[in-house]
């Protein structure tokens, strides 16, 4: 997973950033440790994986821990898709240096949406350098709500429905795999998402539509669960 690229303008190595950032994370854990839903505390989201920022985040997840010891840590990290190993291309490799100070480790995936095609799902392995549990904090892809059409056209359900019985055939080959997130419950606003007649300013991603009528997709999202 190719982590978003704005997140190295941040300053990482800047005082005032870690300082800012850890009042964000105190302000959160403040305010909502006594929710029980809350099971989990998230550091951070696909950030770049060199030496300024494993120090930054290293110091975020004390940080947590101090505020609430009673809740695991966890963050969305960088995947490696290839190694010496493995150069068929097929293998994903969770070893970004953060995860050795995470309790349990996150990743995002979207085979078959941002890369390749929803079959290439089906012969994609995963491998962690550490012994601790991972959640499939985001996966899926989009679809509007009410276009239909064969399984081999994007945005429709039937493409989206065929995507998440791939991906999520591939999520049950996972032997360490504890949780899964699919990304996302429902469509929301984004002024990024241009796509006319599809898109419409929104990120279709959602298994839920905006109007409340449920997607193919979560319909065999239920029959997994």
């Amino acid at each position: 997973m190719v982590g978003n690229s704005g997140l190295l303008d941040i300053k990482w190595d800047n005082p005032a950033t870690l300082a800012k950032a850890q009042n964000q994370l105190a302000e959160n854990i403040t305010r909502d440790k006594n929710r029980a839903s809350i099971v989990i505390w998230s550091v951070g989201n696909e950030t770049p994986v060199i030496d300024a920022r494993t120090n930054f985040m290293r110091t975020l997840v004390k940080t947590a821990r101090g505020l609430d010891s009673t809740r695991l840590i966890s963050a969305a990290l960088q995947v490696q898709h290839t190694n010496a190993q493995h150069r068929d291309g097929t293998t994903r490799i969770i070893d970004d240096p953060l995860g050795a100070d995470l309790d349990v480790l996150g990743c995002n995936e979207y085979i078959g949406w941002y890369e390749g095609k929803p079959e290439d799902a089906d012969k994609a392995n995963w491998k962690s350098a550490y012994d601790k549990p991972l959640i499939m904090s985001e996966f899926g892809g989009s679809a509007r709500a009410g276009l239909h059409g064969n399984p081999d056209v994007r945005f429709t359900e039937e493409w989206q429905e065929d995507l998440y019985k791939h991906q999520t055939a591939m999520l049950d080959r996972i032997p360490f795999l504890r949780g899964t997130s699919p990304w996302i419950l429902m469509d929301f606003r984004s002024p990024r998402r241009l796509l006319p007649g599809i898109q419409d300013f929104y990120n279709r991603k959602g298994l839920v539509f905006r109007s409340g009528s449920k997607e193919e997709s979560v319909l065999y999202s239920k029959e997994m669960v």
